[in-house]
């Protein structure tokens, strides 16, 4: 039986938000900043490598992908791309991680991300199986056969 080989992609819903009443550019909060942080840190301690953490143009977007790069150092950094918005299609962001030779991770936003792990693992982007709360990591794996739903980390399952 042949190894077969596994690359794998994260995906990971920005933490909590302000309001838009409080703050119409809607960065985190307190609360955000604190569960992207205990995600953040989990990850590292199981030792996930990224190569580029990409994310997209929303300032709470942009500020998780900030707290990730602290704790797992992305060789090539951060790059804000098109593709990631919440309402943005998933073909093109899906066409990059089929493309992709080395591990990535990418920030992004409901209803985007739901379609987009449905569109990696069941071919079909309407066919929702996973909608990640705030603050939530998603595992895949790309494989010779196609997409994998690894694991789903969560703020609550790694507490403080």
């Amino acid at each position: 039986m042949a190894v077969e080989t596994v690359l794998r992609h994260y995906l990971m819903r920005h933490g909590a938000a302000k309001a838009d009443m409080e703050d119409p550019a809607r960065p985190l909060s307190d609360r955000g900043r604190e569960e992207v942080q205990r995600v953040a840190r989990h990850a590292a301690i199981l030792g996930l490598e990224v190569a580029q953490i990409r994310h997209s143009d929303k300032l709470r977007a942009r500020q998780t992908a900030e707290i990730l790069t602290e704790h797992l150092a992305p060789r090539l950094g951060i790059r804000q791309v098109e593709g990631l918005a919440p309402g943005d299609e998933p073909d093109r962001v899906r066409t990059e991680l089929e493309a992709a030779g080395e591990p990535l991770m990418l920030v992004g936003h409901l209803p985007h991300l739901s379609r987009l792990v449905s569109a990696l693992v069941l071919g079909d982007s309407e066919e929702e199986i996973i909608r990640p709360d705030t603050g939530t990591m998603v595992c895949l794996a790309k494989t010779e056969r196609g997409f994998r739903l690894l694991w789903v980390l969560t703020p609550e399952l790694v507490q403080a």
